[in-house]
C-alpha cells in the first residue's frame, strides 16, 4: 500500500469519525429515514472521495495519453478522441436513478412537507382570526386597520399615508391632477372592474386638463363639458355606476377591494396583489383605516 492510498484512507476515516461524532453529539435519530439517508450519504461521499482520489491521482502519475489527436487546438493544447470514462458515465446514471428513487420513494411527493404544514397552520390561524373578529366594532376595525397599514402599506405610502413626498400615491388625498392626466393619456386596465379597460386618449389638450382639474379638485363647481366622456362609465355623479367602474369621488369599499386584489401600477413600481396575504376581515379593517385618513 503506497503513501497516497494511506493518506486517502486516513482522510476518509477522519471524515467518517467526524460525521459519527456529530450524530452522537446532536443525538440525531437515525430511525428517521431522512436522517439515516443524510448520514449514509456523508459516509458514502467520504469513502468515494478516498477511492477516486487514490485511483485518479495514481493514474495521473503513470498513465500516458491515448486516442487520436484531433486537428483543433487552443494555444497549442489539443484534445484526444478518448471514450467517456466509465466512472463518469455510471456516476451520471446513478444520480438519475437516485433522483427518481428519492423523489418518489425516499421523500415522496405526497409525504410530509414543512411548507405544507406551515400553509395549513397559516390557514387555520386565518380561520380563527376571522371568527374572533367577525363582529368587530368600527373602532376595533379602525385600530386593526392601522396596525395592518403600518406593516403592509407604510413602507411605500409612509406612516401617515402621504406617499413619502410623491414617491407613492398619497392616500390622504383622493387623487391628484397628474394622476388623472396619466390615466386619461395612458388608459387603465388593472383594477378588474366589470366595465373593463378605460382606453387611452379619451380626451386631450385643454379638455384633458379641464377634466383632471375638476376631478382632482373634488368635483366642485360646474363640470366641464368634456367630462361627459367620463360619465358613460363612471356615472353622472362620478361614483362608479354602482361598482361597475372606479369611484372618482371617494375611496369606497369597492375601489379599495379592487386595488388590494389586483394591485396597481405606481410611481415607485407596481403594488402587488394582497389577495392571498390578508383575510376579508383584515381587508375590511384596512379599508376603514384608509377611509379615516383621507382629508
Amino acid at each position: 500500500m503506497n503513501a497516497l492510498t494511506i493518506k486517502a484512507l486516513g482522510f476518509a476515516a477522519l471524515l467518517i469519525i467526524a460525521t459519527l461524532a456529530v450524530v452522537i453529539q446532536m443525538d440525531i435519530d437515525l430511525t428517521d429515514s431522512i436522517n439515516a439517508i443524510a448520514v449514509g450519504g456523508a459516509i458514502a461521499i467520504a469513502t468515494i472521495t478516498a477511492y477516486v482520489t487514490t485511483l485518479y491521482i495514481g493514474k495521473m502519475k503513470t498513465d500516458t495519453a491515448t486516442g487520436e489527436l484531433v486537428d483543433e487546438n487552443w494555444d497549442g493544447i489539443g484534445e484526444r478522441t478518448n471514450e467517456l470514462p466509465s466512472g463518469w458515465a455510471y456516476t451520471f446514471l446513478g444520480t438519475i436513478i437516485w433522483l427518481v428513487w428519492y423523489w418518489f420513494i425516499g421523500y415522496p411527493v405526497f409525504g410530509f412537507s414543512q411548507i405544507g404544514q406551515y400553509n395549513e397552520e397559516v390557514l387555520a390561524h386565518k380561520a380563527r382570526y376571522e371568527k374572533k373578529f367577525a363582529a368587530a366594532s368600527p373602532s376595533e376595525l379602525k385600530d386593526m386597520g392601522k396596525s395592518l397599514f403600518f406593516v403592509q402599506c407604510a413602507p411605500c405610502h409612509g406612516n401617515t399615508g402621504d406617499g413619502l413626498s410623491g414617491k407613492a400615491h398619497d392616500l390622504t388625498k383622493r387623487i391628484s391632477k397628474s394622476e388623472v392626466l396619466d390615466v386619461i393619456n395612458n388608459g387603465s386596465n388593472k383594477l378588474g372592474y366589470p366595465m373593463g379597460m378605460m382606453p387611452p386618449g379619451m380626451a386631450s389638450g385643454k379638455d384633458a386638463e379641464d377634466i383632471a382639474t375638476y376631478i382632482a379638485g373634488g368635483l366642485k363647481g360646474e363640470a366641464p363639458a368634456s367630462s361627459a366622456a367620463c360619465t358613460s362609465c363612471h356615472g353622472a355623479d362620478f361614483k362608479g355606476n354602482n361598482g361597475m367602474a372606479p369611484n372618482l369621488v371617494a375611496y369606497d369599499n369597492t375601489l379599495i377591494s379592487h386595488v388590494l386584489e389586483n394591485g396597481k401600477k405606481g410611481i415607485i413600481g407596481t403594488m402587488p396583489s394582497f389577495k392571498t396575504m390578508i383575510t376579508p376581515i383584515q381587508e375590511k379593517a384596512l379599508t376603514a383605516y384608509i377611509q379615516s385618513i383621507v382629508e
